[in-house]
Formats: structure tokens, sequence, C-alpha cells
């Protein structure tokens, strides 16, 4: 009944509820989908001579992690890893500990300095969620009750913080190939200070399902002016321009 009511009452104000089995009915097809993140992951590989990229949310680079194998398969690429959640950070290291064209930065990557602490879910409640919750941390604490997460739950961390373009400069990179990004809705303003302060211009993937619409159209705006063609596939997009051939 109350349900009916609010629904009534957000149609009314111009507002129209999400229809969870779209969602649902989205993700199962993504999953059979015969175009996914994995098959474009092995076109640019196989179709560009990728020799850097950098992956910013690795996490402990082996849950739900797209790219992984393909880092692991290129012992000549140099990558940069970064993670912020300091025990995910030494389980990335220890899940790369056999390749050495790897480097790590346990840190937030975030315009001006602005993300020195996140929320996650503490150790001991974890057993208490599905496995893909130890990847949601963010710096709001909403994402995390958006997914269920309870709030009693939830311990909020400092964290080290660096610019993109102090990252570059840290890691001397003169070309960047590939970037790739899954930091749970921040994604658009880590790919704006990006384009705004670096002339780089490599393939970019983000996941784009946590960004507000109107900071999305934006970003979708500066890409377009700057030569992208852009790609959705299951839940990143994929975004490349005339020097890197997808498809």
């Amino acid at each position: 009944m109350y349900k009916k009511i609010l629904k009534k009452m957000s149609e009314a104000l111009g507002y129209k509820l999400v229809n969870k089995d779209l969602i649902k009915n989205q993700r199962s097809l993504d999953t059979h989908n015969l175009i996914n993140t994995q098959l474009i992951l092995k076109l640019i590989f196989n179709n560009n001579n990728i020799k850097s990229l950098i992956q910013i949310g690795a996490n402990d680079g082996k849950r739900f992690d797209e790219i992984s194998k393909f880092i692991k398969n290129n012992n000549e690429l140099k990558a940069v890893l970064v993670e912020p959640v300091k025990k995910y950070f030494e389980q990335l290291k220890e899940n790369y500990k056999d390749h050495k064209n790897i480097e790590f930065e346990n840190s937030a990557i975030s315009k001006d300095n602005e993300i020195n602490f996140l929320y996650c879910v503490k150790d001991k409640f974890l057993e208490n969620y599905q496995e893909h919750i130890k990847g949601i941390n963010s710096n709001k604490i909403q994402h995390l009750l958006n997914h269920n997460v309870k709030k009693s739950h939830i311990e909020k961390i400092k964290v080290e913080t660096l610019t993109f373009a102090n990252l570059i400069i840290k890691y001397n990179l003169s070309e960047i190939d590939l970037l790739y990004i899954d930091v749970e809705g921040y994604d658009d303003k880590i790919i704006l200070d990006f384009l705004d302060n670096s002339k780089l211009r490599p393939i970019l993937i983000f996941e784009y399902i946590h960004i507000k619409n109107i900071s999305l159209n934006i970003l979708i705006k500066k890409l377009l002016n700057e030569n992208y063609k852009i790609l959705r596939v299951d839940e990143n997009v994929i975004c490349y321009n005339k020097n890197f051939k997808i498809i």
C-alpha cells in the first residue's frame, strides 16, 4: 500500500521509480552477451601495442578483476596498479608477486587531493555479505548503504591521497596506452582531471553505473571534444581515439 502511494507521489512530482526487473534483465543479458568487457580487452591487447597502463581501484587483483590476466600475460608491459585500502593493497602485491614489471601505489587518486578517507565494511562483518562488497569502498557512506550494508558494519579509514598529475610524475610515465578505472562513482572526476591536466590520450575504460547522470553527460561532452569514440559494454564505457584500434 505504502509503496503504491510513494510511486504515485513520485510520478506526480516528475520522478519515475526505476524498474527493478529492467536492471536485473540488463545484468542477465550482460552476463551472456557475446560482446563483453573480456572480449573488448582481448581485442585491445591483440590489435594494439599496449606497453603501459594504469589501473585505478585495483582492489586485491583477483575478485571481479577483468584486466588482471592481460597484465600477467604481458611481461613487457609497464603497469601501475593503484589501491588505497591497505589490506587490499597488501593482497594485491601478493597476487602479483611473481611479476616484476608492475609497480604499486597505495593511495586514493583524487582531484586536488580531496579524498583522504574511505568508508569500508569492517572485517568482522564481511562474511555477512556477498564477495563484491569488498570492492565497494567509497568516500561516500551512502554508496555502501545503497548496497544494503548496515551502518553499524561500516568503518571510516584514513588513506593516502595523490593527484593524477603527481601519479604520472612519481612513476615517470611519459606515455600511457590504457587507463582502467573502477572507483565506485568517482570515475568521472578522475578522468576529467586527467584530461584537463595531461596531454596523454590513452584508451579509457571506466565503470559508469554509479556516476550521476548530469556528471556523466559533462564527461561525455569532454570525451567527444577530445575526439574519443565511445562504446558501452557491460557496466563499463570504453573510449578510444584514432591512435588505437578496437574492432
